[in-house]
């Protein structure tokens, strides 16, 4: 399998707007890999796009990717969808303002979320059910397993209650890759679907010390009840068997450059932080 993570930042991109914090300072001199955009990957082999950050589009255009077939969100939160006009950008036909047939956008979405989609709206109503008729995408729900093409694919429900959130298992060839970029917690470790992975793409959790203004999470904290600390998340890769982990959606709050992750993956094996536009082949 082969991957792309076109953005590797969380709910806020590195440069933060108006930020001049040092992280933020650094980014806006030196771009990528020390500028980071809004969560989202790409699997090559069957043209598979998770997640429509804000950024998507120039995303989609930096790492030169030519064809998007399928759509996957892991759950409905802005950081997340605030992107999802890119099914009308790829696919429009401007002279009969529909689509080209061949560009149509398939969203694979778990039952469960479906019926959650209205809630992505405009002024004039639900945004899928104008781009449904537009005809720039078509929606295939599924129940746990989906098979595209030799990609079986599973989705994994993080229990939050009113919240939405799938983790998503890739598999193909006898290789497998989870990928749990957000809202992950409680991480359902015990299905058997999560267990010894080729690799593990998850965000790694709250960094509590160095964060920026000195702050310390407090026990209560809101951030507490949807992440893990990051050892609390190297705990749940290892007890999970994942053979790799990379680390997406870096929060600008934690205060951390390029250069700071790169001198952890040298404290700890197998680990990865992720950059806008990282490959991978599994």
């Amino acid at each position: 399998m082969k991957w792309t993570i076109l953005g590797s930042g969380g709910s806020q991109v590195i440069p933060k707007p108006l930020c001049p914090c040092k992280v933020c300072t650094e980014a806006r001199v030196k771009g990528v890999p020390y500028a980071r955009s809004g969560p989202s990957a790409y699997m090559h082999d069957i043209g598979l796009l998770i997640d429509t950050p804000a950024e998507v589009a120039a995303q989609l255009n930096r790492c030169d990717i030519n064809r998007v077939d399928h759509l996957l969100f892991t759950h409905l939160d802005p950081d997340h969808v605030e992107g999802f006009r890119i099914v009308e950008h790829m696919a429009l036909d401007f002279r009969s303002w529909s689509a080209y047939p061949e560009k149509q956008v398939c969203l694979l979405t778990p039952e469960k979320m479906n019926g959650r989609l209205s809630k992505l709206s405009s002024q004039y109503g639900p945004v899928i059910d104008f781009y449904q008729a537009k005809g720039f995408m078509c929606i295939k729900p599924f129940g746990d397993r989906l098979l595209i093409g030799d990609v079986q694919i599973t989705a994994v429900p993080v229990d939050r209650g009113f919240q939405i959130v799938f983790i998503y298992v890739f598999e193909k060839a006898g290789r497998k890759v989870i990928y749990a970029p957000c809202d992950l917690k409680p991480f359902p470790e015990h299905r058997g679907e999560v267990q010894n992975a080729d690799l593990l793409i998850i965000q790694p959790g709250i960094f509590e010390m160095g964060l920026k203004h000195d702050f310390i999470y407090p026990d209560d904290h809101i951030s507490r009840t949807t992440l893990y600390t990051f050892e609390q998340t190297m705990e749940i890769a290892q007890r999970i068997g994942a053979r790799k982990t990379v680390f997406v959606h870096l929060e600008e709050y934690w205060n951390r450059s390029y250069d700071d992750y790169r001198g952890l993956e040298g404290k700890y094996p197998n680990i990865s932080f992720a950059y806008d536009g990282m490959q991978i082949d599994v």
